[in-house]
C-alpha cells in the first residue's frame, strides 16, 4: 500500500501558502497548492519549441537555459541524486539507480511549448499566456496542459518520495525533451543513448490521454483514456505554379484557385473509416457505463465494427479522427501584394494516419482524391503509426490502470488510440509497451484550448496528478513504496 504523502513544510515553503491563498480556498491540498506554484513559474519560462533542427539560438539557449536552472531550484533531491545526460539540444535525461536494473522504466514529459500570437488578446487569451496567473482555482498559461503540468506533477511525486527515503525498486529515467512539438530531436537522441547503453525500457510512459469529462456521448463519469498506440504523422506541401502579373487582368484559372479546387477535395473525401482493435476495446470498456441503446451497441463492438465506423464520424471531430486517417489544412500561402498575381501557391497539410495503415498509403490517397497534375505535393515528413502496446490483463497496462483507479476511483479507464504525436514514438523502437497518459482532468474546453488561447488546468487535477505519480511508482509492478 502506498503510504500517505509528506506535506511540505510550509516554514521552509511558504510558496505553498500564498499559493494557497491565491487560488482563493478552492483547495485545501497542499501538495496541490505547491505544485500549483511550481508549474505557475515555469509557465512563466516561455521555452517555445525552437524552430528548425539545427543549433539552438542565442535567445533559445538562455531561456531553456532558465528552465533547466529552475528545475534544479524546485527539485533538489531529484537533480542530486539522478545521473543527468544532455540530450538533444536541450533535453534533460535522468536516472535514479534502482535496486535493480532489469526492467528499467521511462517517465516522460516536454519542456517546450506552442508559440503564442504577439497579439494574444485579440486571440481570446485571458490571462497573458506567459504569466502563469493562479485565479479560481486554476492555472492558466500556455504549457499548463501541454504538457508543463504533467512534467511538474511526476517531478513533485519523486521529489516527495525521495524525501522520504524511497529508492526506485528498478532504474527510473525522467526523459525531458526540449523540442517535442516540432520534431522530437531530443527524443530520437534520448533513444540512441539509452540503445547504446544497452538500455531495454520495460515500461515507457509519456503526455496522451488524459481523465477527460464529456469526451463520450451518454457517458456520465469521467473517462481515463491511456494511449496505447499512436496515429502517424505526415506533412505534406501542396504546390501549384502560376504567371504572376498585374491583378487587373487574372487568368481564367490561377494558381490559388487550382489549389483550393485541390483544397476543397481533400475536405469533401475524407479517408475511409474503419475500427482498430484498441478501439473495440475502449468501446466495449466504456458500454457497461451507459445507458439504452449506445449501451447495446458498444457492447457488441467487435460484430458491429462497419456499422460503428459510418455512425461515430456523425457524433464530432473527435469521434470521427478516432476511425480514419485525417488531412487538416493548416497553412496557406499566395501572392506578397494584394494586386499582384500569385506565381506560386501553396498550402499544408497535416495528416495523422491511422493505426493499421501506412504513410505511403495516405499519402496515395490525397493524389488519388486531388487528381491534378499541377498540384504538386512534396512530403516534409512521415512517420509511421506506433505499434500497438499491450493492454488488457498485462502488467504494464495494469499498472497504470491501477494508478488511476487510486488517484481517480470513479473514472473508467480504457485504451485507445492517440490521434497526435508524442516523443513516446520514438522510445517505442526500443521498448515494447510505450504508453500516453497525462493524469490530468480536462474538461472539453480544456482539451480545445491545447494548443489554443486560454490554455489551463485545475489546481486540484495537479494534486491529484501528484498522487497518480506516487502510485504508479510505489505500487506492485514498479516496486514497493519506501519502508
Amino acid at each position: 500500500m502506498l503510504r500517505k504523502r509528506r506535506e511540505p513544510d510550509l516554514e521552509t515553503e511558504a510558496s505553498a501558502t500564498e499559493v494557497a491563498t491565491a487560488i482563493d480556498d478552492f483547495t485545501d491540498n497542499a501538495v496541490a497548492a505547491l505544485a500549483a506554484d511550481h508549474l505557475s513559474r515555469l509557465v512563466r519560462i516561455a521555452t517555445v519549441s525552437p524552430e528548425g533542427r539545427g543549433d539552438l539560438t542565442e535567445a533559445e539557449r538562455e531561456v531553456f537555459g532558465q528552465l533547466s536552472k529552475a528545475l534544479e531550484e524546485l527539485y533538489p533531491r531529484t537533480f542530486a541524486t539522478a545521473e543527468r545526460d544532455t540530450v538533444g539540444r536541450a533535453g534533460i535525461l535522468l536516472r535514479l539507480a534502482g535496486a535493480s536494473a532489469e526492467r528499467p522504466v521511462v517517465m516522460m514529459a516536454h519542456q517546450d511549448v506552442v508559440p503564442v500570437p504577439q497579439d494574444w488578446a485579440a486571440e481570446g487569451w485571458e490571462h497573458p499566456p506567459f504569466d502563469g496567473v493562479i485565479s479560481k482555482g486554476r492555472v492558466h498559461g500556455r504549457g499548463t496542459l501541454d504538457d508543463k503540468g504533467a512534467l511538474v506533477c511526476l517531478l513533485d511525486a519523486v521529489e516527495s518520495l525521495l524525501a522520504e527515503g524511497w529508492t526506485p525498486a528498478r532504474d527510473l529515467y525522467l526523459l525531458f525533451g526540449a523540442d517535442e512539438e516540432s520534431h522530437g530531436d531530443s527524443a530520437i537522441a534520448a533513444t540512441a543513448l539509452l540503445e547504446s547503453r544497452g538500455v531495454e525500457p520495460w515500461l515507457v510512459l509519456d503526455e496522451g490521454g488524459a481523465v477527460a469529462t464529456g469526451a463520450f456521448p451518454g457517458l456520465a463519469k469521467e473517462m481515463a483514456v491511456i494511449g496505447a498506440a499512436e496515429k502517424g504523422l505526415v506533412t505534406v506541401v501542396l504546390t501549384v505554379q502560376g504567371g504572376g502579373g498585374h491583378a487587373s487582368t487574372p487568368p481564367r484559372r490561377s494558381a490559388p484557385g487550382i489549389l483550393a479546387q485541390a483544397l476543397v477535395a481533400i475536405e469533401k473525401h475524407p479517408f475511409p473509416a474503419h475500427l482498430h482493435d484498441i478501439s473495440v476495446e475502449m468501446f466495449e470498456g466504456v458500454a457497461p457505463h451507459l445507458r439504452g441503446p449506445l449501451k447495446t451497441i458498444l457492447s457488441r463492438a467487435e460484430s458491429m465494427r462497419g456499422a460503428l465506423a459510418r455512425m461515430l464520424p456523425r457524433l464530432g471531430a473527435e469521434m470521427s479522427a478516432m476511425v480514419r486517417t485525417t488531412a487538416a489544412i493548416t497553412q496557406l500561402s499566395g501572392s506578397a501584394a494584394r494586386n499582384v498575381l500569385a506565381t506560386s501557391a501553396s498550402a499544408t497539410i497535416n495528416m495523422r494516419i491511422a493505426v493499421g495503415t501506412t504513410t505511403e498509403e495516405a499519402i496515395a490517397h490525397l493524389r488519388k482524391t486531388i487528381g491534378d497534375k499541377r498540384v504538386t505535393m512534396t512530403v516534409v515528413e512521415a512517420d509511421e503509426p506506433s505499434r500497438v502496446s499491450p493492454t488488457g490483463d498485462d502488467e504494464r497496462f495494469a499498472a497504470i490502470a491501477a494508478a488511476v483507479a487510486a488517484s481517480y476511483p470513479d473514472a473508467v479507464t480504457v485504451p485507445y488510440v492517440m490521434m497526435a504525436a508524442s516523443d513516446g514514438r520514438h522510445l517505442a523502437r526500443i521498448s515494447p509497451a510505450v504508453y500516453r497518459f497525462s493524469p490530468l482532468r480536462m474538461d472539453k474546453a480544456q482539451r480545445e484550448a491545447v494548443h489554443g488561447p486560454n490554455e489551463n488546468v485545475e489546481v486540484s487535477a495537479l494534486g491529484t496528478g501528484v498522487e497518480f505519480y506516487r502510485e504508479l511508482l510505489t505500487g506492485a509492478a514498479l516496486g514497493p513504496a519506501a519502508s
